[in-house]
């Protein structure tokens, strides 16, 4: 019956790709035999997705995204054949590489390497949450399909090296070994023994043939008792049962062709004049999960019910976060840096929720991301990622998927550049993630260019669905994080390592709504607005102007994303009118001529030296903001 099984998901694809004239045929029809095994093994409920104890399934190359579709339908998915017809279409259930709208899905996969840290992240994810609620409640598996371009990407490593050391058992990697990528075959920039890597990280391994039957239900069996995490290199051919292009790179990204699609049903037994078709038995087969799905689903359902009072309501708060019992830190008037202000607020946060997690890539003394007398995982919530931003952050987006944990990363801001990746399909999921950024410009000084973060900020503020919120003092910290928590949408928190001055009282608007005036002025000539460090400059700045007889408000913006979407009423009344406005930011700061007349900011790489003497070098005091003012308001 599995060869049956795994035409119907290879012919699925195929006609996906042909219909949508785009796609990637190759992989999914070299995939099907395993998919058709493996669907038997998965402990999944297609009629509740969410399901907490189910097996989680991880397409790493999401390119593959036909075969995930086909399974999902077979399985009883709410995607229908019409969903399959609108393959790579606008609006569809069916996009070109996997979303997290579409029913079965467990997280957006696409750019290579991401989907195996995921992965590693629901093993990690899934050990947390047994060591909370015990192995009688979570106890499932995450299995990955991954291929030669995930193995490639550095990620890959990051994340294996991770697993092994915390002998994640619970790990399942099918590696689809068909040695082709989109310029032909692997040897031409490829030569590594993945089996030797593997187990040089911790994994145990197998090699079978990826389409025999018998060995991939042999591999499979064996994954249920391991004490290892555990990769099964699959020896397969692209495109198998495609005639001619079979084991091609032709195969990889183009449709086959209807005359190639034809004889390939043919020769497997299927009528070639048909489309989308899938025979009753193979209906039958596939929808057996929806049965055991129900049974182990309602099975587990029983144990939740016999849980004692305790467990049950740690399992309601993990699925129900309250944030109003977070008791925040009082930090009002008090001198010091955002990043230690951040490291108050974040155990605060840890106290009250116990979904609350995360870690740093071995920063956290200079990020202050610690949470004090918390534990270290996999028993408590201090994850070390060790030396590894990029897996990091996809780590943490599968832990914010995963349906019971708030996850934190962090790292010095200029590092957001090696997790950037994950940052964005972040937004794109809108998970929550927060990410913790310290050490944020030319403030870090002595070290200098290499770890001056300069575009960051106008980069991530450019990103859709992602907020970047860099406060100004701790108070302003502290809301920073109380509207943060409200938002369906990963945060970035840029923290200062230098000590900033406490802020007056807002004097209109609040951090709700992105920027608010701190100080005004009866005649106003001139607008200062900054984020972080520079609002202090900006208030001392207008103390001297003030004194030249300018009038001045002063504007804290710690949230450009979300002053962008307050009205036109607004941001007239922040920005008068008849002022000029100057933006003073020590980053390249171009977003902020959305609002300003002029802007002071970063127009070079930083240097290294002194961070007092950096701010003055590069422009930023208030005699100079003084000076640029005037020249603005002749």
């Amino acid at each position: 019956m599995y060869k049956k099984q795994a035409d119907t998901i290879r012919f699925l694809c195929a006609d996906m790709v042909q219909k949508a004239n785009s796609g990637h045929p190759g992989a999914p029809m070299g995939l099907a035999d395993i998919v058709a095994v493996l669907s038997t093994h998965l402990n999944h409920n297609p009629k509740n997705p969410t399901w907490l104890n189910r097996d989680r399934l991880v397409f790493s190359g999401g390119h593959a995204s036909s075969l995930v579709y086909s399974f999902l339908h077979l399985s009883g998915y709410d995607i229908s054949i019409d969903d399959l017809k609108a393959f790579r279409q606008l609006n569809s259930k069916t996009p070109g590489h996997p979303e997290i709208e579409t029913p079965g899905v467990e997280i957006a996969t696409g750019p290579l390497g991401q989907g195996i840290a995921n992965a590693v992240g629901f093993a990690m994810a899934a050990k947390s949450a047994e060591n909370l609620l015990g192995s009688d409640i979570i106890n499932h598996k995450v299995y990955c399909l991954c291929g030669d371009g995930d193995l490639q990407e550095g990620i890959s490593y990051e994340a294996c090296a991770l697993a092994g050391k915390h002998n994640l058992d619970n790990l399942v990697i099918i590696y689809d070994s068909n040695e082709i990528t989109i310029e032909g075959d692997t040897a031409i920039a490829w030569s590594e023994d993945v089996k030797v890597r593997f187990e040089a990280a911790g994994f145990e391994v197998a090699k079978i043939d990826g389409h025999s039957y018998d060995e991939i239900e042999f591999a499979l069996n064996e994954a249920k008792n391991k004490t290892k995490p555990y990769l099964i290199i699959a020896k397969t051919k692209i495109a198998k049962g495609a005639g001619k292009l079979e084991g091609s790179h032709h195969a990889h990204g183009a449709p086959l062709g209807e005359e190639v699609i034809a004889k390939a049903k043919e020769a497997a037994g299927f009528d070639p004049n048909l489309t989308f078709f899938v025979d009753d038995d193979v209906k039958f087969w596939f929808n057996l999960a929806l049965e055991r799905g129900d049974l182990a689903n309602a099975v587990w359902d029983k144990r939740v019910s016999e849980l004692d009072k305790e467990k049950k309501e740690l399992l309601n708060s993990l699925l129900n976060p309250n944030f109003s019992k977070i008791e925040f830190p009082v930090l009002k008037g008090q001198k010091m840096a955002t990043r230690d202000s951040n490291g108050k607020i974040l155990n605060a946060i840890a106290a009250a929720l116990p979904g609350f997690i995360g870690g740093s890539a071995d920063l956290a003394p200079s990020n202050k991301t610690e949470l004090k007398g918390f534990g270290d995982y996999p028993n408590g919530k201090n994850l070390h990622f060790g030396i590894r931003e990029h897996a990091m952050a996809a780590i943490c987006n599968a832990y914010a998927r995963y349906g019971i944990f708030i996850p934190f990363s962090a790292t010095f801001f200029i590092f957001s550049d090696y997790l950037k990746a994950g940052a964005r399909l972040a937004a794109l999921m809108g998970l929550r993630h927060y990410f913790i950024w310290t050490h944020d410009s030319i403030g870090v000084g002595e070290d200098g260019p290499t770890h001056e973060p300069i575009e960051q900020l106008s980069t991530f503020r450019a990103m859709p669905n992602f907020y970047t919120f860099r406060p100004a003092d701790g108070a302003e910290n502290v809301e920073c994080w109380k509207i943060a928590l409200k938002l369906n949408a990963p945060c970035g928190f840029v923290c200062s390592r230098q000590g900033l001055n406490p802020l007056d009282e807002p004097k209109f608007g609040s951090v709700e709504n992105g920027a608010y005036l701190i100080k005004e002025s009866q005649n106003p000539q001139i607008t200062l607005v900054a984020s972080g460090s520079e609002v202090g400059l900006c208030l001392e700045a207008s103390r001297l102007l003030e004194n030249s007889g300018i009038g001045v408000n002063v504007v804290s913006a710690p949230c450009f994303e979300l002053l962008c979407k307050q009205d036109g009423s607004y941001i007239e009344r922040v920005f008068l009118p008849n002022t000029k406005v100057l933006a003073v930011e020590a980053a390249s700061a171009l977003e902020w001529y959305k609002f300003a007349d002029n802007v002071l900011g970063m127009s070079s790489f930083g240097a290294s030296a002194p961070a007092d003497e950096l701010f003055g070098h590069f422009g930023f005091s208030a005699t100079n903001i003084v000076n640029v003012a005037k020249e603005m308001i002749k």
